[in-house]
Order: structure tokens, then sequence, then C-alpha cells
């Protein structure tokens, strides 16, 4: 048998799987294997004798000439050096084509160059293998960069103070606001939540939410504060490569991200008047334009606003639109101040020291009941911000499980309010007031966003707007 394959060796070749084709110095074809028939459709007695060439190999993938004397396996005749070759088509007797990988190597008799064999492979199924790995990879790059986007957004969310501590309280005027959220969660309807710094207005927000037929949905916040009017537009609507200086690739807008869920535009009396009239489009319309772009995205989004102003008084004054107001004040949901519900003081102690215990690694079991009345006898102008901060104060300095107030509340209010300050003053002061008490330190469960109750973004925002280093 092995006497066999030596006398006719092209059994061998007969019986791979591979196409083979056998030239002569002149580029004719002198031997043609079953498989190279199969794959192209013409049979060895049609190319024997002939230029393959002119068959098989004529024109390139887009249908441009193929000269033959650029032809790599003829290279191979003249020069006598072996080739590998990919990324080229053979064409089918039908007209066809089909891409290859093939080797053409030089084929000697006694030390002289007799001609070439080519050694190839259809590889449609690879590359169709690998087009479809490429489509994947960029579907995956797609919702990769769709997920960082949303997570730009979202990380810091997930980790703020409000997030765990709940709507505690069995006031009525807590009460009959628990009412509201739970007959306009079940809508689309537009919300504005009303109330004073530190009341809980998003995480008034966050239940409505949580509530919603939306809650499997993105719920997106911007803090309409936060930007300079030159960059709010850019982050509500996004911008298109190019768009601005500074603008390196296009970048989603938020109310493009909370399609399909919740908008919560937090502080939006600060919203410029320019900015106004394109939030009342999208809330009419429900579409808009990315900056620098022209064509018109849709959007399904519902809308939750808050504010610690009085809307009503800035119309009045021109600062803010009349029917962007009347927009936005279709079911307004007013958050009572702490002073207001001193009964909820209780509940909300204990709900503030369970997330305290989770961040400061603390074992604390609670307040005396002198503490309580201490608090309860207070007006609370921060409100339960403020009360989160006095409690977190007591919890590091305090050695008991019991917490006790260390100094008086109106020690603490004096030394943290002044009447003959501005508001960005007053802001000032207490965050480098709450900066010293993290050690400068403005990330992390321990750092000074945390504390604040404001994602880090937001906080480095708003020291660089009212100046402030290290060093003050």
């Amino acid at each position: 048998m092995i006497k066999q394959f030596l006398n006719d060796p092209s059994l061998l070749l007969n019986a791979v799987g591979e196409g083979i084709y056998g030239f002569d110095l002149s580029g004719n074809a002198v031997f043609v294997n079953p498989a190279a028939e199969r794959m192209t459709g013409w049979s060895a007695e049609t190319l024997l004798g002939k230029k393959i060439h002119q068959y098989h190999h004529h024109t390139h993938a887009d249908g441009t000439p193929y000269p033959a004397d650029e032809c790599q396996i003829y290279c191979t005749m003249f020069d006598g050096k072996r080739r590998e070759v990919k990324n080229e088509v053979f064409w089918r007797k039908d007209g066809s084509s089909f891409p290859v990988e093939y080797t053409s190597t030089p084929v000697y008799r006694n030390n002289e160059l007799i001609g070439a064999v080519a050694v190839f492979r259809d590889i449609s199924q690879q590359q169709q293998t690998q087009n479809a790995l490429q489509d994947a990879l960029a579907q995956v790059k797609h919702l990769s960069e769709q997920l960082q986007d949303e997570n730009n957004y979202l990380i810091a969310e997930l980790n703020e103070d409000w997030q765990d501590s709940g709507l505690v309280g069995k006031s009525h005027v807590f009460q009959t606001m628990l009412e509201q959220i739970k007959l306009v969660s079940e809508t689309d309807t537009t919300v504005l939540i009303l109330g004073e710094n530190g009341t809980g207005k998003e995480l008034v927000a966050r239940n409505l939410y949580r509530l919603s037929k939306r809650n499997k949905q993105p719920f997106i916040k911007v803090n309409c504060a936060a930007f300079t009017p030159s960059l709010l537009e850019s982050e509500l609507f996004g911008h298109e490569k190019g768009a601005f200086t500074g603008a390196n690739e296009r970048r989603k807008g938020r109310f493009e991200l909370a399609d399909k869920g919740t908008l919560f535009l937090d502080e939006i009396a600060e919203l410029p008047l320019e900015a106004q009239s394109k939030l009342l489009r999208v809330l009419q319309e429900q579409e808009f334009e990315r900056v620098g772009a022209s064509n018109t995205l849709k959007v399904d989004i519902r809308v939750i606003a808050a504010t610690n102003r009085d809307l009503w008084e800035m119309v009045q004054k021109g600062s803010f639109r009349i029917d962007l107001y009347y927009r936005l004040n279709v079911f307004p949901i007013k958050v009572p101040a702490l002073r207001e519900r001193k009964e909820d003081i209780p509940y909300l102690c204990s709900n503030l020291i369970v997330q305290l215990n989770k961040r400061l690694t603390k074992q604390l079991k609670g307040l005396s009941n002198k503490a309580i009345s201490q608090l309860q006898a207070y007006d609370w102008p921060g409100n339960i911000r403020e009360l989160q901060n006095v409690l977190e104060r007591e919890a590091i300095l305090s050695k008991q499980a019991v917490l006790q107030l260390s100094q008086p509340l109106q020690a603490i209010s004096q030394s943290t309010i002044n009447p003959a300050l501005t508001l960005n003053e007053m802001q000032k002061q207490h965050i480098i007031t709450v900066l010293k008490l993290s050690a400068w330190q403005i990330s992390g469960s321990k750092g000074a966003a945390a504390k604040l109750g404001m994602p880090e973004s937001t906080l480095r925002s708003k020291m660089h707007k009212l100046g402030i280093s290290k060093i003050s």
C-alpha cells in the first residue's frame, strides 16, 4: 500500500480538502485536484494547459482588474519565493466569488525552478463568523458606551445618604404628603416638589419613581444648579462631536438617557431662560435636538421637578417662564419642614442611626430621652439634613451606644447660621466646615460629598463655583 502511494502521489493530493493547483513557469495548469474543482466549479479538463489566473483570479473582490503580473502565484514562479496570501477572492465558473487564503510554493527539480503549487481554502464560513463576531463586538461596545453614559450619571446616585433612609413619620402633615405620592405615582403626570432645603425633596422624587410603572427604567437626576448655563444645555440634551470646544466625542444628554424612564430636575428654578424654553418644548412635544445636531430625537419620559424657591414670584419678576410654570405645576407636592412635623423626629432619628451605623461602622442603639426632647425643642432651619449632620457629629464624638447631645443645638445653630451672610456665603461656610470634618476628603463613604448628601461631581462643581480650596 505504501508503495502504491509512493508511485502515485496524486492519490494523496486528490484526497485533501484544500484546493491545489500546479503551474508550469508559463502559468499554465498542470494539476487540478477534486477539491479545487468543487470549490470553483471549473473542471480539471477545462483548466489543464490553460492560464488559471484568467479563470479564477482575473479581478479583485470589488471588480477592479487584477493584472497577472501582480498575482502572487505568478510572482512565485518568477522569483522562487514562497508566499502566504490572505484577503483575496477566487471566482467561480458561475460568476460568483468566495474569499480565500492560499500559499504559493515554488517547485524545483535538480535546483532548477520549474513551476509552483498553490494550495487554497474557502474561508467564507470563517469570514461570516468573524463578521458576526465583529458585529457582536460592535453591539457590545455600543451597549457598553450606553451603560457607561448611564453609569456616569447613576453610579454616584446609588450611594447617596438618602438612598436607603426611607420616608418615615406618623404626623398628619407627613401622612397627607404620602397619600399624594401614592396617588400621583400611578400616573405619568409631571410633578413639582416644593420644600425648603434639606426636607427630603429628592427622597420624595425617588419614591414617586419606585412606585411608578416606570420603576424598571432609568431614573436620571439633574441638579440644575450644578452646571454653568453654557454646559447645562449639553448636559440636558447632549452634543455632537465638535459641537463646541472640548466636545471630542458625541455624548448623550440626560433626556436621552432617561428615555422610557424618569427625569428628576432638582433646583429647577436655577434653569436659565433659554434652557427653560427648550425644556418646555420637550415637555410638550417629547422631542429635542442635541447641541450641534440638526436631527430631532423623540423621547418618552416622566418629569419630576423640585425647588426650594417660589416659582410664581419668579414668574412675576420675569425670571421664570409662565408657560413652563403651568406645565410643571400640574401636581405640586409640598414637603413639610421638620419644624412642622417634630413628632416624627424619633422615627427619623431611628432611621438615620441605622444609616450611620453602616457608614461609620458603629453599633449605636439610639438616643436618650433627654436628647430626643432637645431635638424636638429645636426649630431646625436646616431641616432633616441638619438633623442628619447633628446626629453624625454626635455619632463620631460619642463613645457610648446611646447618643447624648454634647452641646446645645442653639450653639450649633449660631455657629453655622449668620443672618448677615448671603446664601452663597452660607453654603461656602457650611461646605468648608464639612470638608474640615472630613479631613478634606471629598469622595468615599466618609468623604464630604456623602456627608452633604450630594454626588462627588456636584460638590466639586460647587467648590469651584464658590471658590473653595484647601487653603480656605
